[in-house]
Formats: C-alpha cells, structure tokens, sequence
C-alpha cells in the first residue's frame, strides 16, 4: 500500500488510554496531520478510573470521544473461545494481551465507519507485537483503512522527550511519571491477566520484588487452608461457581479474586516475539489458570480419545494465531468452527482445590460421561471387558517392531 501524505488524512480515531504516550500521540496527530481526533477508551477490565481520559481529550479540542465498557464482550467472543481450545502459547503464557487486541481492533474499525473516519491509530511501539495484532486485525475488518503508527514515525523515542513534548503542549504527566518513580516496568492489564515487561525486566536473570505483583499473593502468604470451588460447565463455558449463575465476565471477576487469594496464575517466562526478538514477561491470570485446568478435566470425561488429542495437535497452532494477531484470520475461524463443535458434549461440574498457588482438580461430573466404570473397574467387570483381547491387540501393533528387528532395525545398544 503506497504511503498517504499527512495532509490526506482528515479524520483519525486513536486507541486512547489517557497515560503519557497516548496523550502525547493525541496532540502529535493534531500538530502531525493537522486533523481531527476522535478518541475511544475500552474498559476491558483494567481496573483503571476512565473519567480522566475524558477530561484530557476534551482538553485538547477532541469533539467526538468514545469510552466502552466491553467486558461482557471481551470474555464472551474472545476470551471463552480461546479457553475452549486449551491455548497456552510457548508451553506456559495464557495469551492475556494477545487476545485484546482483536477486540480494541474491532471497535476502532466500527467507530471509524460511525465517524467518517480515514485512518485509526494507536500506541504500540515498533518492536512488540501489539502493533502487528492491532493492524491484522483492523485490515482484516476494514481493507483500505489507513493506520498511523506514531512510535515509527517520530524520534521521541525516550521517556525524556516524551516529557519535554508533554512540557511544551502543557499536557499533564503524572507526577510520578515525572519524578522517575511509580512501576520500573510496563504494565497492561485486563480481565484476564497483567502482564509486566520492560525496565528492570529486561534482565531475564533479575529476581522481581514481590511488590510488582498486583492481584496475587505470594504462594507463602496465601492462606493455610485450601479452598474448593465447583464450576459448572455448558458447551465447554463456565456457567456457574459455586452453584451461582454468573456471566462470561463475572466468571472471570470472580475466578481471578479468589485464585489471587490463594496465589494462583503467577508466571515468569522468556518468550519468542513474533517480530523475531525474545522478550521476558511477567503475567498474572489467576482465574485463566483455573479455568484452563478445570476445562481439561471436564473434557477428560466427556470427549472421545482421538478428538482430545486432535485439540491437543492443534492446540499449539491455534496459540499462535491468537499470539500472531491472526484472530480475524480465514484459518482461524475455520478451526475454531471445529473447536465449537467438538464442545457440545462437554458439560457438567469439575471440583478444584486451591492451596499456595496449586490447581488441583478434585473431582468430575457429567450426564455426557464417556467413563465407563464397568469396563475400568480392577475388581470383576461380570465380562464388560475381554482381557484376552487385549492378546492380539499387542501382537498387531508389534508385528512392525518385530520385523523391523528381524532385519536388523531394533534399538541399538547404547
């Protein structure tokens, strides 16, 4: 796509948080492009005051200023369909910034066309993967959209001149911002998880202090009592904790608050970034790490042996798309059409226990049950099951062992 000059762009809507960059970001599209910004502000779940994005767009002359509350949303259509796939990706990390960005992507799609709007923008920087999932997302929505990407067009590329940018254009920082304090990492936060990068993170043999965890406690300081909870599944969703019914968002809300309790969902990886690099994080996702244990469990008893291990085949790949921004993607709707599918069955109740950071399922129930205790039974199944079977089912899967060694081809001694 060639380049569009900055005078063509007449309408732009930023992903707007209120913080310092995209404060900064505002007031560079107004000098930049000399156009007009629209705003939108997604609570996600951030537990963040929003009022003050308000205040600061209307500040600059911003007219048209969207602040959505897309919880209900977010875990619904993106973080419930992901957990119906078991998605871990790397083996460990749950995908809790991955998966947000389709959703923000959609909405500036949709504010764009309700605006008249000719470009979108937003605050990412040119070496993480946020820039990418935002922008597969929004051409995949909305092929000609025009898309700003500040952080690969400016030379503010330090804190110092974001701030003396901020100094000169009278935009309120922080105080602590200023003075150097608050976090010495990068946070986002959602729903789903936290996450924290950057700064004295970016040695990957530096301990973090306990103090950076926000939702958590540490597995020592949790409490010395376990704690059960009962979760009930439909069509491979959580319905209810507890025996209370609940919405996709308050499942979350209320997984997180007590796996936090018990110090559960803390995770310290180095993972491989799709714009090629390795980058360390730090996530809490107390209620996903939960919820991706129980939903194994429900589906150890309700789905047949080949299709378990069909997800589990596929599962990797399916982290990937999420992680690489291709939620939007033909191949990804197209598996997820298979996951869906294979959920049917999977309903009932798993029992987990909660003690210093542990998961551990305690027990699992459901109407669709495959388990067949009259054929698993050790003690006399009155014929349910021909042990004598099992005789030629050896030889069979031998019988290519056996001649492999008859020529030669069995396992070297070592």
């Amino acid at each position: 796509m060639a380049r569009q000059s900055a005078q063509s762009v007449k309408k732009v809507v930023l992903a707007y948080s209120g913080g310092l960059d995209t404060s900064v970001i505002l007031k560079w599209l107004q000098d930049r492009y000399g156009c007009e910004v629209v705003t939108f502000t997604a609570d996600i779940g951030q537990g963040e005051e929003l009022a003050p994005a308000r205040r600061k767009a209307k500040m600059f002359g911003v007219k048209q200023i969207f602040i959505e509350d897309l919880r209900e949303e977010f875990v619904r259509d993106f973080v419930f369909p992901m957990f119906r796939a078991n998605a871990v990706y790397e083996g460990e990390y749950l995908l809790g910034t991955s998966i947000a960005r389709p959703l923000i992507a959609k909405h500036l799609v949709e504010i764009a066309r309700k605006t008249g709007a000719d470009a979108i923008s937003h605050g990412a920087t040119g070496k993480g993967n946020d820039q990418v999932r935002f922008e597969l997302g929004a051409y995949a929505l909305m092929p000609g959209v025009r898309v700003i990407a500040p952080w690969r067009e400016w030379d503010l590329l330090s804190r110092d001149k974001l701030l003396a940018y901020a100094d000169r254009h009278g935009i309120p920082v922080d105080f602590k911002k200023r003075k150097g304090g608050g976090a010495p990492y990068s946070m986002d936060a959602n729903l789903l998880h936290i996450s924290y990068e950057g700064g004295v993170l970016e040695d990957p043999d530096f301990e973090p202090e306990d103090s950076m965890w926000r939702i958590t406690v540490s597995p020592e300081k949790a409490p010395n009592r376990a704690q059960h909870i009962e979760l009930e599944y439909r069509r491979g969703d959580i319905v209810a904790v507890n025996g209370k019914k609940l919405t996709p968002s308050q499942v979350l809300a209320t997984l997180n608050k007590i796996g936090g309790k018990h110090g559960v969902g803390r995770l310290d990886m180095v993972e491989n970034r799709y714009v090629g690099m390795k980058s360390r994080g730090c996530y809490e996702t107390p209620g996903g790490t939960i919820m991706l244990k129980a939903h194994r469990a429900i589906e150890s008893i309700t789905l047949d042996r080949e299709v378990l291990a069909l997800k589990d085949d596929l599962m990797p790949r399916y982290a990937r798309m999420v992680y690489n921004g291709y939620w939007f993607s033909p191949e990804r709707r197209l598996l997820q059409s298979l996951i869906d599918e294979s959920q049917a069955p999977v309903n009932g109740t798993v029992r987990v226990k909660l003690y210093k950071g542990t998961v551990l399922v305690t027990g699992r129930a459901s109407k669709d049950s495959l388990f067949d205790t009259r054929i698993a039974t050790f003690d006399d199944d009155r014929g349910a099951y021909n042990q004598a079977d099992a005789d030629g089912f050896i030889r069979l899967n031998a019988l290519r062992l056996r001649i492999g060694a008859q020529r030669g081809r069995g396992t070297k001694r070592g």
